[in-house]
């Protein structure tokens, strides 16, 4: 009896071990279908908020006129805007909004537009991202629907196009990021505003899905083009290029930033004599001429 009564216990002892094993790789699969279903827009805000946590992106903010922390204020608002969708229309179409895939992307752009320095600069930017919202449009009616019957997954394809258009046509980091961002949602909006239009039902969000990733794929590609151009035409001309004829792309915004520490650079400057005063200026004005 007493080994009757061990051998049962011994089988519900390996039944729950191996219960508890199953849910244990259950839980295991699920952490790493969620991981690998992570979408490719977050994965990218995350990288892109390490590397301005430790000043990597610094010099790219500056010349943008954001700081470190706005810039960890936004991509954290982007984040959680992420699954906030403000519904626009019920019928026949539903179309709802989301907050961090198209209103604070638009919102960002405007300032952006707002705060560049000459109008030049802002003409180039709304022009990049017209061109950018057309192309990708047309490029979501000519080009199939699925990712199968395509080299590349659409979203790598729509957001290095976006990047390189805008770039072309917004040349400076700030209107190539322009014009990739708000180009991507300018189309998004095209697409949903066709749907409508033809009275077809169903459920789409501006800004929403695998539009969310490709705005981000876009900006930041326009701004890494930009980027590397910008540096790379910089060590070529031997430095930043000062005056009226200053590449489009370099500027910098650390002046504006940092006006404490711009004041206390002059202060430095102003207390140290000039050597050989005549000669400098002499030098300078050749220089200049």
């Amino acid at each position: 009896m007493k080994s009757m009564v061990k051998c049962h216990a011994f089988c519900i002892n390996e039944q729950l071990i191996a219960q508890t094993s199953v849910d244990i790789s259950t839980l295991q699969g699920y952490e790493v279908r969620h991981m690998r279903n992570m979408p490719l827009g977050m994965i990218l805000l995350l990288v892109v908020s390490v590397l301005v946590y430790f000043g990597l992106a610094h010099r790219i903010l500056d010349r943008m006129r954001m700081t470190d922390k706005q810039a960890l204020l936004f991509i954290a608002a982007v984040v959680v805007g992420s699954f906030i969708d403000i519904p626009l229309m019920s019928s026949p179409t539903t179309v709802t909004v989301n907050v961090g895939g198209a209103v604070l992307p638009i919102a960002l752009c405007l300032y952006l537009i707002v705060k560049a320095d000459e109008t030049v600069e802002r003409v180039r930017a709304i022009v990049a991202a017209l061109l950018v919202a057309g192309v990708v449009s047309l490029g979501s009616r000519y080009l199939p629907y699925e990712p199968e019957n395509m080299f590349l997954d659409p979203k790598l394809i729509y957001g290095l196009s976006a990047g390189i258009i805008a770039y072309i046509a917004g040349r400076s980091r700030r209107s190539a990021f322009i014009g990739g961002v708000l180009g991507i949602v300018l189309s998004d909006i095209v697409h949903i505003v066709t749907l409508s239009g033809l009275g077809i039902p169903g459920t789409t969000a501006v800004g929403g899905a695998g539009a969310f990733d490709v705005t981000i794929i876009a900006g930041i590609i326009a701004v890494m083009i930009a980027e590397l151009v910008g540096e790379t035409r910089e060590k070529l001309q031997g430095g930043p290029v000062l005056g009226p004829n200053r590449p489009e792309g370099l500027y910098e915004f650390s002046k504006e930033l940092h006006p404490k520490e711009q004041k206390a650079g002059q202060q430095e400057t102003e207390q140290i004599p000039p050597a050989n005063a005549n000669t400098s200026d002499n030098g300078g004005e050749d220089h200049g001429k």
